[in-house]
């Protein structure tokens, strides 16, 4: 029974990407128009009677392949890394100048102290930590990008009008003289209490991976000046980068819980019509 659940998941299996990729295989597409023009030489079906068959076996065979499904697998990771790696540089492109030049120095930093190492260490391979830079580096990429949006978000906003309406409707609601006029300023006032602790929360937020990202740009430079002075590749075991990445984690789980507040302030900025403030627009 095992051996029969087994392939019967295997034939699922067979019915999705995989055979979805043979199809598109170059060889498969060449090989059916060798046939096609085969038929068309010869005058006879044969030729694609045979191609029938050569495709059956081919897509009962191939996608069953241990071989091909790992080369499917690889291929698409490869497509996916290329894909993200294209849509970070897209991002870059999207930022000032003087936020490029300072993503651009981060990049050459990583990469510098990756090659100095392997100079000062003497060493070939560079250990995984190490490697860790350029995931870091990525962190800065995005943590910039969500501060600079935030930082556009609060600019948006008039503060000092917000606690003016504020002041205006908490003093309405006081004066009203009648139940209906003081719930409807009640509710005004609840409203822009919200609005103003949104603000206050974002504002939290841009200082805080402000922070964080001061805190990365000083890791690598820290990094670089210490990398000259090992000469054992034991000697760099010692260096601290556990405490840099728990940072990080903390600094995007409280991006995560303050997106709510970020959504509100896109909804406003997509009423005003402010529509370069919104996320995915330079």
């Amino acid at each position: 029974m095992a051996d029969l659940a087994k392939y019967r998941q295997d034939i699922d299996r067979f019915n999705t990407s995989y055979a979805k990729a043979a199809i598109k295989e170059p060889v498969n597409f060449w090989g059916l128009a060798g046939f096609l023009v085969a038929a068309a030489y010869t005058g006879s079906v044969i030729p694609l009677l045979i191609a029938l068959v050569f495709e059956a076996v081919y897509l009962v065979v191939v996608p069953m392949l241990p071989a091909y499904r790992e080369m499917v697998n690889r291929r698409e990771k490869e497509r996916a890394l290329a894909a993200h790696n294209a849509g970070r540089e897209k991002l870059i492109k999207s930022f000032t100048p003087r936020e490029r030049e300072a993503v651009e120095y981060l990049r050459w930093v990583a990469t510098k102290i990756q090659d100095d190492y392997k100079q000062f260490a003497g060493a070939r391979e560079i250990p995984s930590n190490l490697k860790g830079l350029d995931q870091r580096w990525e962190d800065f990429v995005d943590l910039l990008d969500v501060y600079r949006r935030r930082k556009q978000h609060l600019k948006s906003i008039n503060r000092t009008a917000v606690h003016n309406q504020l002041s205006q409707a908490f003093r309405a609601m006081e004066s009203a003289t009648d139940e209906k006029t003081k719930r409807i300023q009640q509710t005004n006032v609840e409203i822009l209490k919200r609005r103003v602790a949104s603000f206050d929360e974002i504002e939290r937020s841009v200082k805080l991976v402000e922070g964080q990202l001061q805190s990365i740009e000083n890791f690598f430079e820290y990094l670089k000046g210490e990398i000259v002075t090992i000469s054992t590749p034991e000697k760099f075991s010692l260096l601290d980068f556990e405490q840099l990445s728990d940072s990080i984690a903390m600094t995007k789980q409280m991006l995560d819980a303050t997106a709510d507040e970020v959504g509100t302030l896109d909804s406003f900025n997509r009423e005003m019509g402010n529509y370069e403030l919104l996320p995915g627009t330079k």
